[in-house]
């Protein structure tokens, strides 16, 4: 009788041990399902444990796409605005005795992005540049400066003040040479 009772108990117990895990299961897939924003794919009903863990499934991998997308679109960004690598070996290169690095690239549409790459001890006169800017027939959207290290780099977007006559590159990247170095 003493085994009968043994044998009932320990069922008993992995009956439980069971019931448990299928609770704890449950719960963590609710709450997997509680990540996933209501607006995602509402048109399929979800109503078993299987399906919620299909639309979650399904959401990661929508996510992981759009990371990647963004990742890619980042690195296009960076190869469009960013100083070329041509550039950041000539800064690494001259280091603390830094000569002024200076590159100009014509955007289309009459817009123009120019970029300096100056030492935090050198007087640079940045209006002067804008001067020669609009001396040469464009006019100043935007412009920033950031420091890095003992490194000052400007940028400057412009565009043409007319449409029609344009800026002439080849005059404006002689006269900003001529300055700057």
């Amino acid at each position: 009788m003493k085994k009968s009772c043994s044998t009932s108990s320990s069922k008993l117990d992995r009956k439980i041990i069971e019931r448990n895990r299928r609770l704890q299961m449950k719960g963590l897939s609710f709450k997997l399902a509680s990540l996933i924003p209501r607006n995602y794919n509402s048109t399929k009903e979800i109503s078993s444990e299987q399906d919620r863990l299909d639309h979650a499934a399904s959401y990661i991998k929508e996510l992981r796409q759009r990371v990647e997308r963004l990742q890619e679109r980042k690195k296009e960004a960076m190869e469009i605005c960013g100083i070329n690598n041509e550039m950041r070996r000539d800064t690494m290169r001259i280091g603390s005795n830094l000569v002024p690095v200076f590159e100009l690239r014509d955007m289309g549409n009459n817009s123009l992005e120019i970029t300096l790459i100056t030492g935090l001890n050198q007087n640079f006169m940045f209006y002067e540049v804008i001067s020669i800017l609009t001396e040469e027939g464009a006019e100043v959207v935007n412009a920033s400066f950031s420091v890095v290290g003992e490194k000052v780099f400007h940028t400057i977007h412009s565009q043409a003040t007319s449409s029609r006559i344009g800026v002439d590159t080849t005059s404006l990247c002689q006269r900003l040479k001529e300055f700057v170095l």
